[in-house]
């Protein structure tokens, strides 16, 4: 494997980057990264991988009742990483044999090469670990996702359209993540709000969010027109992927098509810093909803 194959401007090949700081763990008496990590930054990029195609990875793999396995790395060094180096590993899926796939990787520093790999990944039975052929959808994605296309689509609808699918989003999230009971998750709202989810490909729900009907207010003298947006939930596999942004544009955007000025939340304390990057402000004091703290944000439209 050549340096010319892997020069600097091949980095725009990757579509899939995973940005990793080095840390002191990391690094040997030489301040250098030390050779063994390279295989643990590939290993995290291909975690990654699976987030681009918008898979949670062990429910993939549950549904089609198979596990992918390492079975051959050959990587050569060109330069090295440092301490706090912010460093991009980049992966491309390069062939896809009868139960094999192998991939490209890279890491670069800016613009530098430092390494390059190939590895060799094999499906295979998870219980008696023999080879077993990629399933046919999951072939296809690799493709689709190589050739630039969107993972991930939203769509809007009321209950009856889209309940199956909000549910298996709310159901590991708010009752076996966080422990709401049934009873306090499910309730009449439902019915009349519209609800929008964030699927991937191959028909699996990511994310998902639900709109209630405009409450009318006046406040300081001027009237309000507010849509209320609840029920926020993300697959944990899946956060960070910008699934939950989906949803919040897609219910914004019904939101003001109706004609509300303003989109209200209560929003989890946890989850605060992703509504303000969404240009949420907080209002009012903290209070407790089920005993989880929440503060009630709100967006002009």
């Amino acid at each position: 494997m050549s340096q010319a194959v892997f020069s600097a401007s091949s980095r725009s090949s990757f579509r899939h980057v995973t940005r990793l700081r080095v840390r002191w763990l990391e690094v040997d008496m030489q301040n250098i990264v030390f050779n063994a990590h390279y295989l643990a930054w590939y290993d995290t990029a291909f975690s990654d991988y699976w987030r681009s195609l918008g898979l949670a990875y062990g429910d993939t793999m549950r549904r089609f009742g198979c596990d992918v396995y390492l079975k051959k790395a050959t990587t050569e060094f060109h330069a090295s990483a440092k301490l706090d180096d912010l460093v991009e590993v980049c992966l491309r899926c390069e062939r896809i044999g009868n139960s094999s796939l192998l991939f490209t990787g890279a890491v670069f520093g800016g613009n530098q090469l430092l390494n390059s790999a190939e590895l060799l990944y094999v499906y295979a039975d998870p219980v008696q670990q023999r080879a077993m052929p990629v399933p046919e959808p999951l072939r296809d994605l690799y493709g689709t996702f190589e050739s630039g296309v969107e993972m991930t689509h939203c769509r809007t609808g009321d209950w009856s359209t889209l309940s199956e699918l909000a549910r298996a989003v709310r159901e590991p999230v708010f009752v076996q993540e966080q422990g709401f009971a049934p009873e306090e998750e499910y309730d009449g709202l439902d019915e009349t709000a519209l609800h929008a989810v964030v699927s991937n490909r191959i028909g699996m729900a990511l994310a998902t969010a639900r709109l209630l009907p405009t409450l009318e207010l006046e406040e300081e003298g001027r009237p309000l027109r507010i849509g209320r947006i609840g029920r926020v939930a993300v697959l944990q596999p899946l956060r960070g992927t910008g699934a939950g942004q989906l949803v919040m544009q897609a219910l914004q955007q019904s939101a003001r098509m109706r004609g509300d000025s303003h989109i209200q939340l209560g929003a989890q304390l946890s989850a605060a810093g992703f509504y303000r990057r969404l240009g949420y402000q907080p209002f009012g004091p903290v209070y407790e909803e089920c005993g989880v703290p929440h503060q009630d944000m709100r967006l002009a439209l």
